[in-house]
């Protein structure tokens, strides 16, 4: 029995397969390039999201200031309100208070505005408290990412029972033995832990101080911060070491100012909250007082003036040139230049709305009408490309029947074609709204970069916008600066998240196919 002399493949057959691989290959590459979008996209996301955690709270110092403080509310300023809250300080920390240098470790630890939201509550009493003024004030950036962890962490660790202590000379002191064998472990639990360039703090019954070095059974210490126990006999008492893992020559506090805010911490002085500045307060050249008020407000004023100028401008053009305009050479020298207007860079926008609206008709800088002009004509010609699209999409028969009926050509358009096309142009629109807002480049040529440190209450009022507010706390050198940009991004981009939702929304609820 002969066996079955398999199929020869034909030459049709060999082309379908290779043209079946090339499509699966094509599907596999299109997966591919997706999946790297979607991956940069998340990373890109997650990488913001992280950063911008810490910007969403801060750490405020918690003070009660004496009411006699304040007898006359009406007449206070800023620097009374400071130095009462340097007297409570003071009173707080006495031992701080016969050194200058050790008393300006103490006070740099919140900033001298940070009184500003507590002159503002007792300027606005008709009058004078009669019981303590709980003060919450803001503390300074560096302050708030050491308790972040952001910038180092320590650790504590008990390393045992303490002996006699002796003053060598001011603020040096002797910590000696409390039992030979207890104190050998003693230095040999520190020279376990501790690493070069690393500074170690010495805790002993409230008080903090720097370990200089060890001689003999003993350990030389300076007082930083918190009463002196009594010399002599510390009954025993438990010494905790608290590894900096960091010397104060590489980091921006002091040993004494971390040991203030250990002992601040351990009686409930510092609080950490929800960072509120961040979306009441306007810029600030600190960046634990700085806010994006003024960026939002401003931005929403800019898009105000995009909106009113823009949309009708761009949607009656549209009409015009795709129901009413004569096909002609002029009309289709027109459609081409919007068409490549589209296309041109924003900066040149930029320039354009300096030399019109500034140079020419003399507007102020910086304010969001001019910003609103200058980004309405920015996205003209995408809305009038959107909205010519979205009317050609009305099948003709719709406006074929008004006429027919006996309507006017303004009648069918403005009562047959365009209800069915709004859908369509409002997309448009919307999307192009979130262009204008994400645009930095032409504001920046208009001023809209200056430091602003009022809420705008108008569009004629001196203003900022988001997308600039990121560029100028971007290129801050200041550390705290990377957290607040992160977070002021989040707010950009769930605006338009927002806008484009909106969009996707509206163009399912009144979309119609034909």
């Amino acid at each position: 029995m002969t066996e079955p002399t398999p199929a020869i493949e034909s030459v049709q057959d060999i082309r379908m397969r290779r043209r079946n691989q090339a499509e699966r290959r094509f599907k596999l590459y299109g997966q591919l390039a997706i999946g790297i979008a979607i991956s940069f996209l998340a990373v890109l996301l997650i990488s913001i999201g992280l950063r911008a955690t810490s910007a969403f709270s801060n750490h405020v110092l918690i003070l009660d200031l004496p009411p006699a403080e304040f007898s006359d509310p009406a007449s206070l300023d800023v620097t009374d309100l400071n130095l009462a809250v340097r007297a409570e300080l003071l009173s707080t920390f006495p031992e701080l208070a016969d050194d200058r240098i050790e008393r300006a470790d103490l006070y740099a630890l919140s900033p001298r505005l940070a009184v500003l939201p507590v002159l503002r509550s007792l300027q606005s009493r008709d009058s004078a408290p009669q019981a303590p003024v709980l003060a919450r004030l803001a503390m300074s950036d560096d302050v708030d990412l050491y308790l972040k962890g952001e910038i180092r962490r320590h650790e504590t660790h008990l390393v045992g029972p303490a002996g006699r202590l002796a003053q060598l000379s001011t603020g040096a002191y002797r910590l000696s033995d409390a039992g030979q064998d207890n104190f050998i472990a003693f230095q040999d639990h520190l020279a376990a832990r501790s690493a070069p360039g690393q500074d170690i703090l010495i805790s002993l019954s409230g008080a903090l101080f720097e370990l200089v070095d060890t001689a003999g059974a003993s350990l030389i210490l300076t007082h930083l911060a918190g009463p002196v126990p009594a010399l002599g006999e510390q009954e025993s008492r438990p010494v905790n070491a608290i590894f900096l893992n960091s010397d104060s020559a590489n980091r921006l506090l002091s040993n004494r100012q971390v040991a203030i805010l250990i002992l601040m911490q351990d009686a409930g002085m510092i609080e950490k909250r929800f960072n509120t500045s961040l979306f009441t307060n306007a810029d600030s050249t600190y960046p634990e007082l700085a806010g994006a008020a003024a960026a939002i407000i401003g931005s929403l004023f800019t898009m105000l003036v995009t909106a009113i100028f823009a949309i009708p401008v761009g949607i009656f053009a549209a009409i015009y040139l795709e129901e009413f305009a004569p096909k002609s050479r002029l009309t289709s020298a027109i459609e081409v230049n919007i068409n490549n207007l589209a296309a041109v860079p924003s900066i040149i926008f930029g320039l354009l709305g300096a030399a019109v609206f500034l140079n020419t008709f003399g507007l102020p800088r910086s304010i969001p009408l001019v910003g609103g002009l200058v980004l309405g004509l920015l996205v003209l010609p995408t809305i009038i490309i959107a909205s010519r699209a979205a009317l050609r999409s009305v099948p003709p028969s719709m406006r074929e029947a008004a006429l027919g009926l006996g309507a006017s050509r303004s009648q069918a358009v403005f009562h047959h074609v365009l209800p069915l096309a709004a859908p369509g142009i409002l997309t448009g629109a919307i999307i192009a709204m979130a262009r204008a807002l994400g645009e930095t480049a032409p504001l920046l040529l208009i001023g809209m970069v200056a430091f602003v440190s009022d809420v705008p209450t108008s569009p004629s009022d001196e203003a900022t916008v988001l997308p600039v507010l990121i560029y100028k706390w971007f290129s801050g050198s200041e550390r705290a600066w990377e957290p607040m940009t992160a977070a002021i991004i989040l707010i950009l981009l769930t605006i338009l998240i927002a806008m484009n939702l909106i969009a996707v929304l509206l163009r399912r609820r009144f979309e119609r196919r034909w």
